[in-house]
């Protein structure tokens, strides 16, 4: 099969297709056939060496995708041949087909494109739990969504505003806010041309936030604390500021700085949580992760919500994708088709 092994760590050069033998369906595992593949954050950190969660080179990097069950593993008897599905894992998805446990595998929605399928799992459920497990979200909440034009925060939108929440979200151009406003954002920001905490602070007479899901780091994370009402609510999901030159000195200092930290006795003054999730954690945790599964699949078809499919590219394109993403300038969700 054709996939992307990633060898060492570095730029977009380091993405090249390579043959690989396909693996063999051990029990309880199923092999699929990949159309389509989400793109996400963490594979950039991942191809640069960033990513904690990474496994040992060389390996098949990809977190999600969607495609057909190829072949099904001893003691499988709920799947079928065929079936449509989305798989979601640490690694493994730039390729042609890639076998996972059954337990990674989740049924596709009958609704949804092919690019849709791919693009919903990572972000929708990333969002799910920052927002309804983490910081336990109310209707009467405001809400502030920083990097809302991205995958995940064009989720998050969906998600809030479909509670009922006034969201704020924060964007870098025009055509992104424009998106965000369509999502149901009842302020978009442009954080070049505005100061969010001054905006923020404007529109709720001086109140703030009661929810901020944050994604950058760094003078962000730090401005967002700024905004954060009595008794709100911060989850940390991303650290998309990092940029760690390992040669550099003052890039080691800098990461350091930027890494999302907080004052206790400053939080106890106004009694304040901040918290954090990773998806990966759920993949070892196949019960709580389909009970998560169940209910953002129920609330989404309850709700009309769909992924925003932002760009598509062609399976020899994933450095062009890759750079589009790196470049902060995509809106969406980054598919590549197979």
């Amino acid at each position: 099969m054709k996939a992307y092994v990633l060898n060492k760590a570095g730029g977009t050069d380091v993405l090249t297709i390579s043959d690989v033998a396909s693996t063999p369906v051990g029990s309880n595992e199923a092999r699929v056939r990949i159309e389509t593949i989400g793109l996400n954050y963490a594979e950039i950190q991942s191809r640069k060496g960033l990513y904690g969660w990474a496994p040992k080179r060389p390996y098949i990097p990809g977190m999600e995708a969607y495609g057909k069950i190829e072949a099904l593993g001893e003691g499988v008897s709920h799947l079928q041949v065929g079936t449509p599905v989305i798989v979601v894992g640490q690694f493994g998805c730039y390729a042609e087909e890639v076998v996972v446990r059954v337990s990674q595998i989740l049924p596709a929605f009958e609704n949804f494109s092919p690019a849709e399928n791919a693009g919903f799992a990572v972000q929708f459920m990333t969002a799910w739990v920052a927002l309804f497990e983490v910081c336990r979200i109310r209707s009467t909440d405001r809400v502030l969504i920083q990097a809302a034009a991205g995958g995940v925060g064009t989720a998050a939108v969906q998600l809030a505003k479909a509670l009922g929440c006034e969201v704020f979200g924060t964007a870098s151009k025009d055509i992104k806010l424009d998106l965000i406003r369509q999502l149901g954002a009842d302020h978009p920001i442009n954080y070049h041309t505005d100061d969010f905490v001054e905006f923020i602070r404007d529109k709720t007479g001086g109140q703030g936030v009661d929810v901020v899901l944050e994604v950058v780091g760094g003078e962000v994370f730090r401005k967002s604390m700024d905004v954060l009402n009595p008794f709100g609510r911060l989850a940390v999901i991303g650290f998309a500021s990092l940029n760690l030159n390992r040669l550099n000195p003052f890039s080691w200092w800098k990461t350091w700085q930027d890494i999302p930290r907080v004052k206790i006795d400053a939080m106890a003054t106004s009694s304040q949580v901040v918290g954090a999730s990773h998806l990966g954690y759920l993949l070892k945790d196949t019960e709580r992760m389909m009970k998560i599964w169940t209910d953002l699949s129920s609330y989404t078809r309850q709700h009309g919500l769909k992924p925003i499919v932002g760009h598509e590219f062609k399976f020899e394109e994933m450095a062009e994708a890759h750079r589009l993403m790196e470049s902060r300038n995509s809106q969406g969700k980054i598919i590549v088709h197979i």
